[in-house]
C-alpha cells in the first residue's frame, strides 16, 4: 500500500476501523485453537515490526510502547541483530551446550560476567526465560546455603513456572487452582512508599517494610539460619514500575549481609539498559551475588542468564542444565545486542526516558486521575486514581487508556492494580516521545472531562 508523502513511516497510520477484517479473522481463528490463559489487552494483531513500529495484518502502523513487554531493547528487527542471526543460522543452529563446546558462549558469559556491577570475577548459567532463571537462582541459593526458605515482596513478578510463581506476589489469578506450590515463601510490602502499608508519609518513611525482616520475621518465625534468600526486583516491573528509595536497597543489603542471606536480583525486566545503565541494580550501587536477566538480553529471541559470584555457582555436573538454554543464534544476537546497548542505546534510553519523566511530572497537577509518576530511563510508570485527594486506585480508567491509546495509533500496557507502563524500544525518538506524550495527554484530559 503506497504512503502519502506527509504521512511518516514512524508515526502511527491507521487504515481501518480496529479491528481489521484480517485482524478480526485472525482473532476468531486464535480463539478457537490457542490456550484462554494468555492475556490480550485490545485486539492487535501483528504482521511484521520495525524499530518502534508495529504494523498489523490490515496495513494499520501502531507506535510500540511496549517493546514485547520490555524485550525488543533494540527495537524490533534491527538490521545488525538480523544480520547476526542469518549468519549464525547459517553456521550453527544448535548443538547443546550443556553437554558439548561452543564458543560464542564462552563469548558471552564472558562479557556478561565483565559488565555486572561489583567486580571481581563471575560465572552465568544460560536458560531460555526470566522465569527459568528464577528457578535456576532458587536451586542455587538452596544449593550453596543448604537452606529451604525465602522472602519475597508483594507485588512483585517473578515468573509463572511453580518455584517461580511460588514468589511471585502481583495477582492472585496467577495462582488460582494449582494447589500447594512451593513451600517456605514469605512475602513482605515492597518499598511503595507512596502508598506505604505502615501508614508512613514519604517525607518520614523510615523503611518499614524492611525493617520487618529482622523485626518480625527473623524475631518471631523465620530464624535466619533456615532462609535461602531474598528474591527482589531493583524497579518493580509488574507491580506497577515502582522505583524505590535508595535507603530501601542500602538497609537490604545490610540485613541481608548481617544474616548471611544471599539476594537474588530479579533484573528480567529492568535489565539489559531499559534504565539507562546496563542493570538496574546500578542505579543503587549493588554489587550482587546472584542477577537473573532474560527478555532485553537478546532482541526477541529466547535467552536468559543467572550471573553470580563463583562461589554461589559450585553445584556438581548434572545437578542443573537446560537443552536450549545458551542456543548459539539467541546468543549471536544477544552479542549485538549488547554491543548497541553499550555504543548508543543505552544513552537514549537515558535521554529520551528523562525528557518524558521530566514532561510527564506535572500531570498530577495537571490530571486529577493521574497519580504518582515515576521510572528510570524508558521505563516509566504512572497510576491512575479517582482524585488527588484519595488517591483511590482507578484500574478501570487504567484499562479505559489502554484501548483508547490503541483506538489512536499506540500500544501501551498496564501493570500493578491501576499503573500504565512505558516500556518502548530503546530506540525510541524524540518525536515519537512526543507523539506518545500527546496522545496520554489528550486521553487524560478526555477522561477527566467525562467524568466531572
Amino acid at each position: 500500500m503506497s504512503q502519502s508523502p506527509l504521512v511518516r513511516m514512524d508515526l502511527p497510520h491507521l487504515v481501518t476501523a480496529l479491528p481489521g477484517p484480517k485482524s478480526a479473522q485472525l482473532i476468531a481463528r486464535d480463539n478457537a485453537v490457542l490456550s484462554p490463559s494468555y492475556t490480550r489487552g485490545y485486539p492487535l494483531t501483528v504482521e511484521r515490526a520495525e524499530g518502534a513500529m508495529i504494523h498489523d495484518l490490515d496495513g494499520n502502523r501502531f507506535l510500540d510502547c511496549n517493546a514485547g513487554i520490555a524485550v525488543c531493547a533494540t527495537g524490533h528487527c534491527h538490521p545488525k541483530v538480523v544480520a547476526a542471526i542469518e549468519a549464525q543460522a547459517a553456521k550453527l543452529i544448535h548443538y547443546s551446550g550443556t553437554d558439548f563446546y561452543y564458543e560464542n558462549m564462552v563469548e558471552l558469559a564472558e562479557k556478561l560476567a565483565s559488565l555486572v556491577p561489583g567486580g571481581g570475577p563471575r560465572r552465568v548459567y544460560f536458560g531460555n526465560s526470566g522465569a527459568e532463571a528464577i528457578e535456576a537462582s532458587l536451586k542455587m541459593a538452596r544449593y550453596h546455603t543448604g537452606r529451604e526458605r525465602f522472602i519475597a515482596f508483594l507485588g512483585g513478578f517473578h515468573g509463572r513456572t511453580m518455584g517461580a510463581l511460588s514468589l511471585t506476589g502481583s495477582k492472585s489469578v496467577q495462582k488460582k487452582g494449582f494447589g500447594a506450590l512451593l513451600s517456605g515463601v514469605t512475602h513482605i510490602p515492597y518499598a511503595n512508599c507512596y502508598r506505604c502499608s505502615y501508614g508512613k508519609q514519604v517525607e518520614t518513611c523510615d523503611v518499614e517494610c524492611v525493617k520487618v525482616i529482622e523485626d518480625q520475621l527473623i524475631r518471631h518465625i523465620l530464624p535466619a539460619e533456615d532462609i535461602a534468600g531474598i528474591i527482589v526486583e531493583p524497579v518493580q516491573g509488574e507491580g506497577g514500575y515502582v522505583v524505590p528509595p535508595q535507603k530501601f536497597v542500602d538497609e537490604l543489603q545490610a540485613v541481608a549481609s548481617r544474616h548471611g542471606i544471599p539476594i537474588i536480583w530479579d533484573e528480567v525486566q529492568a535489565g539489559m539498559g531499559r534504565t539507562g545503565k546496563m542493570f538496574a541494580a546500578e542505579h543503587f550501587g549493588v554489587n550482587p551475588d546472584i542477577l537473573a536477566l532474560a527478555k532485553g538480553i537478546a532482541s526477541g529471541l529466547p535467552l536468559s542468564a543467572v550471573v553470580t559470584k563463583p562461589e554461589w555457582m559450585r553445584w556438581t555436573p548434572g545437578a542443573h542444565a537446560s537443552t536450549f538454554g545458551g542456543n548459539p543464534i539467541a546468543i549471536a544476537s544477544s552479542l549485538v545486542t549488547i554491543g548497541l546497548l553499550e555504543s548508543e542505546l543505552m544513552r537514549n534510553a537515558e535521554t529520551v526516558g528523562g525528557y518524558m519523566v521530566e514532561r510527564m511530572r506535572d500531570w498530577p497537577r495537571r490530571f486529577r486521575h493521574v497519580g504518582r509518576v515515576q521510572g528510570l530511563g524508558l521505563m516509566i510508570g504512572f497510576e491512575l486514581v479517582r482524585d488527588q485527594e484519595s488517591r483511590e486506585r482507578f484500574p478501570e480508567l487504567r484499562d479505559r487508556l489502554e484501548l483508547m491509546a490503541f483506538e489512536r495509533g499506540m500500544l501501551i500496557l498496564g501493570c500493578g492494580p491501576n499503573s500504565i507502563r512505558l516500556c518502548p524500544p530503546l530506540v525510541f525518538t524524540r518525536d515519537q516521545a512526543e507523539f506518545c506524550l500527546d496522545t496520554l495527554e489528550t486521553c487524560l484530559q478526555l477522561s477527566q472531562e467525562s467524568s466531572t
